[in-house]
């Protein structure tokens, strides 16, 4: 839960939630320009970034973990979703002088992600 704003982003919100809705606006992108044919509807994600202080301020340093996942059909192996995923909508989102070689990815982590909610019996 985010209740303050901050002057890290344009949007006056942490650098965390903004590059979040960032990462589900670019799939949403992706899932109506069907550039990524077996996207679906239903995904969720989270971003932490690892912060430093200067001066009293708090400072954006890095992400440390990104976690991506997304509703998808049964088409696409989830090796290779996974790659698209890095290179299409996080590599495209997040600024590369935020990632190292430290950031951890979680994307899929589930695995098969085929059925979206709310199902409707």
């Amino acid at each position: 839960m985010f209740g303050y704003a901050t002057d890290e982003t344009p949007p006056l919100m942490p650098l965390s939630i903004s590059l979040a809705h960032n990462l589900m606006i670019k799939l949403t992108e992706l899932r109506k320009q069907n550039a990524l044919p077996w996207l679906r509807p239903d995904a969720k994600c989270q971003v932490t970034v690892q912060y430093r202080k200067d001066n009293g301020a708090m400072v954006p340093e890095r992400v440390h973990t990104v976690v991506l996942s997304t509703q998808h059909s049964a088409e696409i192996h989830t090796k290779d979703l996974r790659e698209e995923l890095l290179v299409k909508v996080i590599r495209m989102v997040i600024p590369p002088n935020l990632i190292d070689d430290n950031t951890i990815y979680h994307i899929q982590p589930s695995g098969n992600f085929l059925i979206g909610g709310p199902a409707v019996m």
